[in-house]
């Protein structure tokens, strides 16, 4: 049995589960964390995300990017830095995995298509929805609502970024039913799955910018660093093709991010002695370098400017915004137009409306252009842009 180190979350030691109906069952030699993990692959809410927008909305192509793939290479990057440091790489693989599948569909546009329509109550987060898909909404069990997943999974997945001093909503009253200690800092192993998401957002978004053409290496080159790791891969491969010599970049980049994570954890991690040290620490652990931190920085605002705010991706975001302004609307003058199951609504206001927002929010993209053909007749052009 592998070596743990002392700041490493134990399952043995599990805070529990909402629902005690599973306190005592065990199927196998699984630890609950595993069994979180399991939950969640198997869950309907995961399969989704396959055809769900990461960047490029509603790709048509089979080679980009959805949020299922992004997910599978974030928890790729994550057990990695997780193994090395002697952390439980089970429960950083599961929130890992499951850390979009609040996500609507058509990405950012379609939240913030969202968080218009709910702005009177709340707003609407992905996040928040993330805990309210994997606490009330995703349900195969007899017993209880929801995946019933351990505390240690479900509270670090609502601190994506660290303590909540003003949940919204959503997460609030998932919080008052189920206390998550909003105040604190997560596991290391969160803030794993956090910082991994960005290693691999920031770079395999090149390599889908690069193949549709919205992003050209010379652009790329600008940023110094990027262009001394490219002039490397050139002296040390002249005679590959470009395409090749651009994968093997997006590799260096990810190896380059997260040698620096381990090394700046390990630093800040110095003098911490247990598990609820980690949580009362006031500060992130899991982090890059100061050095990096800029980088990282510098590149995410090269890629906003380049890719993100491209002008057809612009297009393309009002468009879907557009799909799921009229979708609410429809739905929120009409249940009866929502899938069987959904049409019964509640009768307040607030309620009413985030149960509109909950069966958007569980669309595909394809399902949500699908409806929207349906209920205006009308199929909406310029959503499919690579």
């Amino acid at each position: 049995m592998k070596h743990l180190s002392h700041l490493a979350s134990d399952p043995a030691a599990t805070r529990g589960r909402e629902f005690l109906a599973d306190e005592n069952l065990q199927r196998g030699p699984r630890s609950v964390f595993q069994r979180d993990r399991d939950r969640i692959v198997h869950s309907i809410a995961f399969r989704r995300l396959r055809h769900k927008t990461q960047v490029f909305v509603a790709p048509d192509g089979d080679h980009y990017r959805v949020r299922l793939t992004h997910s599978l290479e974030v928890a790729q990057v994550a057990r990695t830095i997780a193994r090395t440091l002697g952390l439980d790489e089970d429960l950083t693989e599961a929130q890992s995995l499951a850390h979009d599948i609040g996500h609507p569909p058509f990405g950012h546009a379609g939240e913030k298509a969202l968080d218009d329509a709910l702005f009177t109550r709340g707003g609407w987060d992905h996040n928040a929805q993330t805990l309210r898909t994997l606490m009330r909404l995703e349900s195969p069990y007899i017993e209880h609502p929801g995946l019933n997943l351990t505390w240690e999974s479900l509270e670090g997945l609502a601190k994506h970024n660290g303590p909540v001093a003003d949940p919204d909503p959503a997460l609030a009253a998932l919080d008052e039913a189920y206390p998550l200690a909003l105040g604190d800092w997560p596991s290391l192993e969160a803030q794993i799955a956090a910082i991994s998401d960005d290693i691999a957002y920031d770079n395999h978004d090149i390599d889908d910018g690069l193949r549709a053409g919205f992003l050209e290496m010379d652009q790329l080159l600008a940023l110094d660093f990027v262009a001394d790791r490219w002039r490397a891969i050139e002296r040390r491969f002249p005679n590959a093709s470009a395409e090749l010599r651009q994968r093997e970049l997006v590799r260096s980049q990810i190896g380059w991010m997260v040698n620096d994570v381990l090394e700046e954890t390990r630093r800040r991690c110095a003098g911490i002695d247990c598990v609820a040290d980690v949580r009362a620490a006031g500060r992130q652990l899991v982090g890059f370098s100061d050095e990096v931190t800029a980088q990282e920085r510098a590149l995410k605002s090269f890629m906003y400017e380049t890719v993100y705010y491209h002008p057809e991706q612009q297009a393309a975001a009002r468009t879907a915004k557009g799909v799921i302004e009229a979708l609410y609307e429809a739905y929120a003058a009409d249940p009866s137009l929502m899938a069987e199951g959904w049409r019964d609504v509640p009768a307040e206001a607030a309620a009413r409306a985030r149960h509109i927002a909950d069966f958007i929010a569980g669309m595909t993209d394809r399902y949500a252009i699908d409806a929207y053909r349906r209920i205006t007749g009308i199929s909406p052009e310029g959503l499919q842009n690579v």
